[in-house]
């Protein structure tokens, strides 16, 4: 038996939507019948569209007080509501080294990383309360679960996304309105960009997530579909949860594939 999700008649805003996972989001939101509002501070949001009247594009700085409550504003006043805020906007840790970085670079990751979120659900939240309920998510990362997926300041970043989705959870307890997180692994989007055109460059795309059990990167499409699950009525009872998305890879501490015992080599006899 088929189950299809089905968001028609409901309004949503995807943020970092000019690229990537938030772009694949906002295309699946549309595809299962949502109103989109497709926001980021860069051009190519314009592009997220394709010529699909049930998305439009905001231009905006997503970690912006004023913009973001101008754009909670717009979905009300032009589509008359809200149900689903996906706050997916991120930035990646300049420099990357913990010894190389100052406080300016800390902040402005924080300030887009995780008070971008916040300020998604102290605007949206509001709005999907007085209509009875609905969905915000954020995106996280496996880097906010522990050491070893990313730069000091993303890593914390991405771990004060998992505690800020348990925490509104919490202080939204009654409303109706569900607050949870992804949890991406590798996915080739435009952060990653840089490690995917060197393995393509250099015959290397079997290193991409080999550490992880399924052996491969994943796509924005793939954490899309983990978003569209947790927007909809089947994620009815999943709440302050931060769901894992990454092949497997936090499933275990890191190993070389040459270090691990007991890969599966067949069936056999004994």
């Amino acid at each position: 038996m088929s189950v299809e999700i089905d968001l028609s008649g409901k309004v949503a805003i995807v943020t970092g939507a000019g690229s990537g996972i938030g772009r694949a989001t906002a295309r699946l939101y549309a595809e299962a019948g949502a109103t989109v509002i497709a926001a980021d501070r860069a051009d190519s949001v314009h592009e997220t569209p394709a010529g699909n009247p049930a998305i439009v594009a905001h231009q905006c700085d997503t970690a912006d007080e004023a913009s973001v409550a101008a754009l909670v504003a717009r979905a009300v006043d032009e589509f008359g509501r809200l149900d689903i805020f996906y706050a997916n906007a991120g930035i990646a840790s300049v420099p990357h080294s913990f010894w190389d970085s100052g406080p300016e670079d800390w902040t402005e990751v924080l300030r887009v990383n995780l008070i971008g979120p916040a300020l998604a659900i102290k605007h949206a939240a509001p709005v999907i309360v007085k209509q009875g309920g609905g969905a915000i998510v954020c995106t996280a990362s496996v880097a906010g679960l522990r050491s070893g997926a990313g730069p000091a300041s993303y890593s914390a970043s991405k771990a004060g996304v998992i505690n800020l989705v348990q925490t509104a959870a919490q202080q939204l307890a009654g409303t109706g309105v569900r607050v949870n997180a992804i949890c991406p692994g590798l996915i080739e989007t435009g952060m990653t960009k840089g490690a995917y055109d060197y393995a393509r460059a250099n015959d290397k795309m079997s290193k991409i997530g080999q550490v992880n059990p399924t052996r491969r990167g994943g796509q924005p499409e793939e954490i899309a579909g983990a978003a569209l699950f947790l927007a909809s009525p089947l994620a009815s009872y999943v709440n302050g949860h931060a769901l894992v998305v990454d092949g497997g890879l936090s499933s275990s501490h890191p190993l070389s594939p040459g270090e691990l015992s007991h890969n599966y080599s067949g069936p056999r006899e004994d």
